[in-house]
């Protein structure tokens, strides 16, 4: 009797732990009306391209604050309110360098003001409790209300300033940044181990989609961590406009790669750590203003590093 006492409680011991592993967590994005974030980013990105065998460098980096609140809750979506708190932006491309930073006055650079023109101004995101995301409504008309800074420039530096703006803070930009920084959560319960997917469209200048592969590593009570593989490709077909007003088409592919810490109370990742490389070709196409009588092949290379850190203020 004593050994089969004994075999049940050795039994139960090596059960017990496995029935742990099989455990399953809900991931979801819960908020409360009220809540407030502060999200906080530092990213580089640079990209090379080798016209007529010449490299030719162009980085951007940006040191963000932006204020998120919660402001309207509704059946599996919510309202989320967005303000840029502190904003630096640094491009440099050929012989042109734009350094920002929104608090700081200067009259001398015309971006400055633009962006000074954004800080503290609302725009919203809605968000469903998966994480996909339906809209960004009123960052554009920010946008163009901030291109007053602007008005005193020549019609050619009016239009480049806009583009640049549109394309680093546009809705388009920013909705594919937060698409590839907000972690989108399965329908279901998972377990450690478990990999699920979804696909969303680049946004960024480039046409195309970025296939993202999550795969839950560990949780607990408090905190879950997950890493994920983005894999993206462009439409070799689509035209696009690069910064010097010539039309081109890209194909280009490269993978990412991300790292979150998840705070299970709200869904958000405390902090993700992102690392991105992409390599291909543009086809720049024929322009006679631009001096290019046929289309030209440039090879092109783009590697970004980006940290995230989203911390809840009340």
């Amino acid at each position: 009797m004593k050994r089969i006492l004994g075999l049940i409680t050795m039994a139960a011991v090596y059960v017990l732990p496995a029935a742990a592993q099989e455990s399953y967590t809900e991931l979801n994005y819960k908020f409360q009306k009220g809540q407030q974030f502060e999200l906080k980013q530092e990213s580089r990105s640079e990209t090379y391209t080798t016209v007529n065998d010449v490299v030719q460098r162009v980085t951007r980096d940006f040191n963000n604050t932006i204020a998120i609140e919660v402001t309207e809750l509704n059946p599996g979506r919510t309202l989320l309110t967005f303000r840029y708190k502190d904003l630096k932006f640094n491009f440099n491309s050929r012989n042109q360098n734009i350094f920002v930073d929104a608090k700081t006055p200067n009259d001398k650079e015309p971006f400055q003001g633009a962006l000074s023109n954004i800080l503290d101004h609302p725009f919203t995101v809605e968000i469903q409790t998966t994480g996909n995301i339906n809209s960004v409504n009123g960052l554009d008309n920010l946008l163009d209300s901030a291109s007053a800074a602007f008005t005193s420039l020549k019609k050619d530096e009016q239009d480049a300033y806009k583009k640049l703006m549109k394309d680093q803070f546009g809705t388009n930009a920013f909705r594919s940044w937060l698409e590839q920084l907000l972690v989108i959560y399965p329908a279901h319960g998972i377990k450690t181990g478990t990999q699920w997917e979804e696909s969303v469209p680049l946004r960024t200048g480039l046409i195309g989609r970025m296939d993202l592969y999550w795969n839950l590593q560990t949780w607990d009570s408090q905190t879950a961590k997950i890493n994920a593989t983005g894999k993206l490709k462009t439409n070799k077909l689509e035209q696009f406009t690069i910064e010097d007003g010539i039309l081109a088409t890209a194909e280009i592919e490269g993978t990412m790669q991300s790292n979150y810490l998840i705070d299970q109370s709200t869904g958000m990742p405390s902090i993700c750590v992102q690392n991105t490389e992409m390599n291909g070709n543009y086809t720049y196409k024929a322009n006679k203003a631009k001096r290019l009588k046929n289309d030209l092949k440039v090879p092109v290379k783009v590697i970004t590093n980006a940290s995230y850190k989203i911390k809840q203020m009340k």
